[in-house]
């Protein structure tokens, strides 16, 4: 198994090799996102529907079970409030220019071998998988924030049910669901990123591409996350950047200061193109591994119906 450092290196290596290729297309591609990212959260905090969506979050929670009292609840109900509605306002463009910059990004890093026969019509089949994909991928993602929010209203529940009540095991709970919850979500990204990276090189969509991206990351989730989070923090660094240097100074927009934040934007998207690397580098490390392997894994699943038995079969 490959260590997380040397896919790193050779991902930075391959991005500064051809970096007149990546800073171009797929970095250009990717700035209309990162300034709707960007541009979201003012937008979100100042939105009427904003405090609308919050408190019927809020109304949720206590009805579910949620001690009131307790200060993650508090957070949690503006956080979630926060990223939904940013995400639905930015999810045209991640539909979009997102996609786009990763499809180019990708077609860079494919070698002419691997492109067989139209280039442009095998873009489009490819394009389309890739949107298919990144709409499943949306709906796997509202359902691991859903579930981990499930199991921590059912452990608050239980410990009231058996009268264990009190601010420290609530404090306890609240930091045993806040790290289940990134765990969960932060491998719950790293498959939905690997599943596109396979539909537009397999040429298969949907939640075909998510369960293979399931069994490549078996074993390698650590890999994977130490991948993940040095890229996250350098993205939480440039939004915070652009927060501090641009939307605080939005009452006064200069020229200058636009201008520091379509720069701003533009760091923010050659970092989206680097992750798109990662994630390319990451998927030929796994499939190097698997092939090493003597077997190859293998579903499969028997369905008994009224006219004979169907075998469904998945070569991972």
């Amino acid at each position: 198994m490959e260590k997380a450092s040397e896919i790193m290196r050779r991902s930075i290596f391959t991005f500064l090799q051809s970096i007149h290729l990546f800073s171009s297309t797929p970095a250009f591609l990717a700035l209309p996102f990162a300034v709707a990212v960007f541009l979201s959260q003012p937008f979100v905090s100042s939105s009427s529907l904003f405090l609308v969506v919050e408190a019927r979050l809020h109304s949720l929670f206590v009805a579910s079970g949620f001690p009131p009292s307790l200060k993650l609840f508090t957070i949690l109900s503006l956080k979630l409030s926060q990223t939904f509605l940013a995400y639905l306002l930015v999810f045209p463009f991640t539909l979009s220019f997102l996609l786009l910059a990763k499809a180019s990004t990708i077609l860079a890093l494919q070698s002419s071998k691997q492109l067989q026969g139209n280039t442009l019509f095998y873009s489009i089949c490819s394009f389309i998988n890739l949107l298919v994909t990144q709409i499943c991928t949306s709906l796997v993602l509202l359902a691991a924030n859903a579930t981990c929010l499930c199991i921590l209203v059912l452990c608050f529940n239980l410990v009231d049910f058996f009268a264990l009540s009190s601010p420290k095991l609530h404090l306890i709970v609240s930091a045993a669901g806040t790290i289940l919850y990134s765990v969960v979500f932060t491998n719950t990204c790293i498959i939905c990123n690997l599943s596109l990276i396979i539909s537009w090189m397999e040429k298969r969509g949907g939640f075909n591409s998510i369960l293979k991206a399931c069994f490549l990351i078996q074993d390698r989730s650590s890999v994977a996350m130490a991948l993940v989070v040095p890229i996250n923090i350098c993205l939480a660094a440039i939004d915070a950047l652009f927060q501090y240097r641009v939307a605080r100074a939005s009452q006064r927009l200069k020229p200058a200061v636009i201008m520091e934040g379509i720069l701003i934007s533009y760091m923010y998207s050659m970092l989206l193109v680097l992750d798109t690397i990662v994630c390319f580098m990451f998927l030929k490390s796994c499939k190097q591994d698997y092939q090493e392997e003597p077997h190859s894994q293998q579903i499969e699943i028997s369905i008994q119906g009224k006219d004979g038995k169907v075998d469904i079969k998945l070569l991972v």
